[in-house]
C-alpha cells in the first residue's frame, strides 16, 4: 500500500502537490489578471493610490471675494461672501453656520485664524469693508464687531486689512471718509492701524504710520506687527511693537532700486517675514522678499508661482514642479523633477517635514507627490482615484488632519468646499 505523506514526498505526492498549485495558481492568476485588467482601466493600484475619505455637501453659487478656508483641530471651515461654515475634519459632516446679518456680504477675511479666532470683514449698502466681525471657529459665535471707516469699496483692495495673531486683531484703519477714487496710494485716506485684543474686542492701541504713508496690508508676527506701506515715493514694509503700537522700523521693499508705491504686494508669510511683490510696469519686480526680524533685507527670489508657503527657512514655490529655496540668500536648495510633462500642481502643503502636492494632467489621473523638504526626495507618489476637480472649481488649498489630505475649492466654480482623501 502506498504511503502519503503531508508535505508531498512519496509515491504519487509530487503529482498531488503539482495538482494543487495548478488549482491555487488558476484562481490566482484570474485575480492576478482582472487586478491588471482594473488598474489598467482605472489607473491605480491598491498600495500606490489614493481614494476619497469624504466629500461636503453641494453649495451654493459664490462670489468672487469673501473667500477663505482654515484647519482649527478637527475642523475645517471656509468662508464666503454670505456664511462662515464649519465640517468635522474626520467625517465632512457639517457643524455650524454663520449667516452674515441682514443684506451684508463678506469682503474680506484674516489669512490666518489665531487662537481659532478668524476676522471678517463686512460690506453693508455698499459701503466699503467697513465693518469687522471676530468668529469663534470653534462653535462659529459671533465675539465682537467694530468699525474701520467706509473702505475703499473694492473688494481687491481689501486683502489683508485684518490680521491675527499675538492675541491682537490688527485692523487696516480707513479714517473717517472713503478715498478718493483717483488718489495716488500715500493719499487714500488718513489710515492707520488699530489694534484690539483678539478674543474680547477691547482696544489696545492705534499706530501712526510714517508721513507720507498710507498701511495697505497687515501681518501679525509672534513679537511684531507688520504693515505694507504705500508711500509717496516708494513701497516700504514696517514693524510696530505688539505692546503699544510703536513703530520700530520702516524699510523700503527695493533694493538698489525702488518698488513702486502701486505694486501689487502681499504677505506670504509673517514670520520669517516674506512678501511677494509685483510691480504693474513690464520691467518691474516680480519676485518673494524676505526680511530678518530687524527689518535688514535677506533674499530676493525671482520666481512668482500659483502657490508658495515658508517653513523652516525655506520658500517652497510651485512653479511647473516644486522648487526650494533658501530665504536667506535666495538660492535655490533643491527642484522636483518626477511631476512628468503635462501636469500643474494644483494644491501645495508644507508641514511635518513634508512638501506635498497635488497635480492634475488632462488626459491622466490626478497625482499626489510628497517631498521631504530638507533634500527634495521623493517620500511618496500617489494616483487619485477619481480626479480632484469639481465642475469648474480649482483647488485653492490643502489641509492635513490625521491620515486625511482635505483640499479646499471656493469661487464662483466650487460646488463642494471640501473633499477629504486616503491613501489606498
Amino acid at each position: 500500500m502506498a504511503t502519503r505523506t503531508t508535505d508531498g514526498t512519496g509515491p504519487g505526492g509530487g503529482r498531488t502537490l503539482l495538482a494543487a498549485l495548478v488549482l491555487i495558481g488558476v484562481p490566482l492568476a484570474l485575480v492576478g489578471g482582472l487586478a491588471s485588467c482594473v488598474a489598467s482601466e482605472l489607473g491605480y493600484m491598491p498600495g500606490d493610490s489614493i481614494e476619497r475619505a469624504w466629500d461636503t455637501p453641494y453649495d451654493r453659487t459664490a462670489a468672487k471675494y469673501g473667500n477663505a478656508a482654515w484647519a482649527v483641530g478637527d475642523t475645517v471651515v471656509r468662508s464666503r461672501f454670505d456664511a462662515v461654515t464649519a465640517f468635522d475634519a474626520g467625517t465632512g459632516k457639517r457643524r455650524w453656520e454663520y449667516a452674515v446679518p441682514g443684506r451684508a456680504e463678506i469682503c474680506a477675511t484674516s489669512t490666518t485664524a489665531a487662537d481659532s479666532v478668524a476676522l471678517i470683514a463686512l460690506s453693508e449698502s455698499g459701503k466699503g469693508c467697513a465693518t469687522v466681525a471676530a468668529i469663534d471657529l470653534k462653535d462659529g459665535r459671533e465675539l465682537w464687531r467694530t468699525g474701520r471707516g467706509p473702505g475703499s469699496g473694492d473688494p481687491a483692495d481689501d486683502a489683508d486689512v485684518v490680521a491675527t495673531g499675538a492675541g491682537l486683531a490688527v485692523l487696516r484703519d480707513e479714517g473717517d471718509t472713503a478715498p478718493d477714487a483717483g488718489a495716488r496710494p500715500a493719499l487714500r485716506g488718513d489710515g492707520a492701524l488699530r489694534a484690539f485684543d483678539l478674543r474680547t474686542g477691547a482696544p489696545r492701541w492705534k499706530a501712526a504710520v510714517p508721513k507720507d504713508c498710507f498701511p495697505r496690508r497687515a501681518a501679525v508676527a509672534s513679537n511684531q506687527v507688520l504693515a505694507f506701506l504705500a508711500c509717496d515715493t516708494e513701497a516700504k514694509v514696517a514693524a510696530f511693537d505688539p505692546t503699544d503700537g510703536k513703530e520700530r522700523w520702516t524699510v523700503p521693499l527695493g533694493g538698489r532700486r525702488p518698488i513702486a508705491a502701486d505694486a501689487f504686494v502681499s504677505f506670504l508669510s509673517a514670520e520669517p517675514t516674506v512678501l511677494k511683490v509685483q510691480e504693474p510696469k513690464e520691467h518691474g519686480v516680480h519676485a518673494y522678499l524676505a526680511f530678518e526680524p530687524d527689518g535688514r533685507r535677506q533674499g530676493q527670489i525671482d520666481i512668482i508661482g500659483d502657490d508658495a508657503a515658508v517653513t523652516d527657512g525655506k520658500l517652497f514655490a510651485a512653479s511647473g514642479g516644486v522648487v526650494a529655496f533658501d530665504l536667506a540668500t535666495g538660492n535655490e536648495v533643491w527642484s522636483s523633477d518626477s511631476l512628468g510633462t503635462g501636469r500643474s500642481i494644483t494644491a501645495l502643503h508644507v508641514g511635518g517635514g513634508r512638501v506635498t502636492v497635488l497635480t492634475r494632467s488632462r488626459k491622466n489621473h490626478d497625482e499626489l507627490y510628497v517631498y521631504d523638504s530638507a533634500m527634495g526626495d521623493t517620500v511618496d507618489e500617489r494616483t487619485f482615484s477619481r480626479d480632484t476637480d469639481d465642475g469648474n472649481a480649482e483647488l485653492t488649498g490643502l489641509f492635513r488632519y490625521k491620515d486625511l489630505f482635505i483640499a479646499a475649492r471656493w469661487g464662483d466654480g466650487a460646488r463642494r468646499p471640501f473633499s477629504a482623501y486616503r491613501t489606498w
